[in-house]
């Protein structure tokens, strides 16, 4: 939950409380705090499972984390380029081997193609 936070960090943060709030009142706001995190964090969960109970059983296996903003600028500036380009440089020919062609034999010619 705190990650981002050090031991001085939280350290100032309750040195900061009780100045704003006084020692009598300090208890009371960090439960109210939680209270209000927790209440946060189920209306998030709820949302999230009216979101996949609305987009039925066909969607079922989305992962709504790949839906963030956050998660969209991250897969384009640090995403895989090779597996984009691995499948461009396959292209169409995926399954097919390539040979290279012996001096004066003619490519192969699709009727069906042109």
């Amino acid at each position: 939950m705190f990650s981002g936070l050090g031991w001085e960090e939280l350290l100032l943060l309750v040195i900061v409380g009780l100045i704003i709030f006084g020692p009598d009142r300090l208890p009371k706001a960090a439960r109210d705090l939680g209270q209000m995190l927790r209440q946060v964090r189920t209306m998030a969960r709820g949302a999230a499972s009216d979101l996949r109970a609305e987009l039925g059983p066909e969607m079922a296996d989305i992962d709504l984390r790949t839906l963030h903003p956050r998660r969209f600028v991250e897969d384009a500036l640090f995403g895989d380029d090779d597996e984009t380009n691995a499948a461009d440089e396959t292209g169409a020919d995926a399954g097919r081997e390539t040979a290279a062609l012996a001096a004066g034999e003619r490519p192969p010619y699709d009727v069906d193609a042109t």
